[in-house]
């Protein structure tokens, strides 16, 4: 499944969050950069927003009630400076931006996966961002798969189930 920059990359960059466990400002910047942001330094503060946004992306992934996903991400949404426009910048296509370049990174991060989000859930369904069935992992992730029915997060969680339930049958038997 093909996404745009936001419903793609800001989709992960939420995901990113999500899953992240440190958020020492090296790793933060390491992140963004990963997730092409631009002048991504951050300051120790600024890492510890960044935390406490993922706290508040982390409901969104593997919501079944679609209504109760649509609002988390509106209320996401409501929460950022986030202004879409359309440019045409550096000689590329036109192409929507959620954020102003001059904002302070949090801004622009918050902007962006936000609005990856939206776009993700406007174009591909809530269904594709989703949480590890597997008991115990809670890792999410946006699923980019062909036919949107990804289960988990790794082939490692998968065969991990897939073991389990064989040698459930087979002592079942």
């Amino acid at each position: 499944m093909h996404f745009n920059a936001y419903g793609g990359n800001g989709a992960a960059l939420a995901a990113a969050l999500v899953n992240a466990t440190d958020f020492s400002p090296p790793a933060v910047e390491a992140m963004l950069t990963e997730h092409r942001l631009l002048r991504t330094a951050v300051a120790a503060g600024q890492a510890e927003e960044l935390r406490v946004w993922a706290r508040l992306l982390d409901p969104v992934f593997g919501e079944a009630d679609q209504d109760v996903q649509i609002k988390l991400i509106n209320d996401l949404l409501d929460a950022t400076a986030s202004k879409p426009y359309v440019s045409a910048h550096d000689g590329r296509e036109p192409h929507l931006h959620f954020y102003s370049p001059d904002a302070d990174i949090v801004s622009r991060t918050k902007d962006t996966s936000a609005g990856g989000l939206a776009m993700c859930m406007s174009f591909a369904g809530g269904g594709r961002l989703g949480r590890c069935d597997r008991e115990g992992c809670g890792i999410v992730f946006v699923d980019t798969s062909r036919n949107g029915r990804r289960r988990f997060c790794s082939l490692a969680c998968a065969n991990r189930v897939n073991v389990a339930a064989h040698r459930a049958r087979r002592v079942a038997r």
